[in-house]
């Protein structure tokens, strides 16, 4: 595997991931206005919050496990299990590209 080209992927989903958070963001400045009269039209909006909420967790999520793996590229751990040191598997960083674990202790979690 090459290393630079998983970098270079790593970089261009987290700034994809970034551009994304920001326009939740900026969706969420615009919702900061009184919620209408309409009790149906209430509901809707209050969801529609609790929705971007919800997608701001999983962004920033994905966002720290990219950093992370990005970091285990810089200190040469890449391939290697964070919780037992052993040898991740190539087809699973293939699938997911920021796990930290092999397949073992994934599923232990």
């Amino acid at each position: 595997m090459d290393l630079e080209a998983i970098r270079e992927q790593l970089t261009e989903r987290a700034a994809e991931l970034s551009d994304r958070q920001e326009r939740v963001a900026r969706h969420t400045r615009h919702r900061e206005e009184p919620l209408p009269q309409d009790f149906a039209e209430q509901a809707v909006e209050l969801e529609n919050g609790e929705t971007l909420v919800a997608i701001d967790r999983e962004l920033a999520l994905e966002l720290q496990q990219i950093e992370r793996a990005i970091r285990r590229i810089d200190a040469e751990q890449y391939f290697d299990c964070t919780a037992c040191g052993e040898p991740i598997g190539e087809e699973r960083l293939q699938a997911l590209p920021y796990a930290n674990s092999c397949i073992s202790c994934a599923s232990k979690e």
